[in-house]
């Protein structure tokens, strides 16, 4: 008998063991393991039990079994941009509650390392891909579209595949920042905005010009520089800004690398914010009250993003519901954080 035990213990333990020890169902037990609801006492005498029998799940058996991985692929443009950062942490948090891990790939705003993230994705057999394109044609996702698992985007539109998304509002962001400012007297504002034909920035460029039309203020094309999302990019555009328009007030600024990018050329070009010029950033309440003056900035929400795109995706995966076959599409709205960086002009 003892030589049985032993034996037993150096083989791996089942599920049939746990149920064994603990007396429950295997019914149970699988519930406790794709993170279903177990109650409280039966949780207590399942981990004990994996604890005795030092169970390990094989994931990949599992997988290989109900061809489902548990595991969920990311595919963002940067993970040191902190919207990408902050959305990811909130999804993780949700989905790994559920019982699934994710697998988060940077592909540096590239699109064939984008391309290329999604191939190992693919080969990693993920359940389902949350992407934040950077080729908007949809060309990097077909193939895996075709697996029927499902697909869900932040933050940026895809015309080419029908699938869901979770977007800010962008053009009305751009639109309430600029209003701010006319509304205080300024007429000669400056724009850092993003990279040429990525949506995010197209829309808030959009809304930029938008507002300058409805208060009938000209267009000026040296105004508008075109940045590409990263603190280097933002203190380029504040320079050049400046040099080329001498009598230029305020300037908007469209997305927080950016933001903090105008910050360093402002200082380091000693500008004083606002007496000499106004400034609206993008996003991160904490810098922006680390600033001498306070920054006004437009605050995206990042925890909502975060929460519809992993109940939008959990959605699909555990069948709670039929879903249409309408893609669904969530506009949410930013939020104008008021500080002491936007001055009030004569007009």
């Amino acid at each position: 008998a003892d030589a049985t035990a032993r034996q037993r213990n150096k083989m791996a333990a089942t599920m049939k063991d746990i149920a064994r020890l603990t007396g429950l169902g295997l019914a149970t037990i699988s519930s406790y393991f794709n993170g279903g609801n177990v109650r409280e006492k039966n949780r207590i005498k399942i981990e004990k039990a994996i604890e005795e029998l030092h169970y390990e799940v094989n994931e990949v058996a599992r997988g290989l079994k109900t061809n489902a991985t548990k595991t969920i692929g990311v595919v963002i443009p940067e993970l040191n941009n902190i919207f990408c950062a902050e959305i990811i942490t909130g999804m993780e948090d949700i989905l790994r509650s559920h019982g699934y891990a994710t697998i988060v790939c940077d592909c540096r705003t590239d699109k064939k390392l984008e391309q290329e993230a999604v191939e190992f994705l693919i080969r990693r057999r993920v359940d389902g891909i949350i992407n934040m394109p950077v080729d908007e044609t949809g060309a990097h996702l077909k193939r895996f579209q075709k697996t029927g698992k499902p697909i869900v985007l932040i933050d940026r539109k895809i015309q080419g595949i029908p699938c869901d998304s979770v977007l800010v509002d962008n053009k009305k962001a751009a639109e309430d920042a600029m209003q701010l400012f006319i509304e205080k007297g300024h007429r000669k504002i400056g724009i850092i905005g993003g990279p040429e034909g990525i949506f995010t920035a197209e829309e808030r460029l959009e809304g930029y010009y938008t507002a300058l039309k409805k208060a009938g203020i000209s267009i000026k094309n040296s105004l508008v520089y075109h940045g590409d999302y990263t603190i280097q990019g933002g203190v380029r555009g504040l320079e050049q800004l400046v040099r080329e328009n001498p009598d230029m007030t305020a300037v908007f600024v469209t997305n927080y690398e950016m933001t903090m990018g105008a910050m360093i050329g402002v200082n380091e070009l000693g500008i004083q914010i606002p007496e000499q010029l106004s400034m609206i950033g993008f996003d991160n309440l904490q810098f922006a009250r680390a600033c001498r003056p306070k920054l006004t900035i437009v605050s995206q929400p990042t925890d909502r993003i975060a929460k519809e795109i992993a109940r939008i995706i959990l959605e699909h995966l555990e069948k709670k519901e039929e879903r249409s076959e309408e893609p669904f599409m969530e506009k949410l709205q930013t939020e104008i954080m008021e500080g002491k960086s936007v001055s009030i002009l004569n007009r």
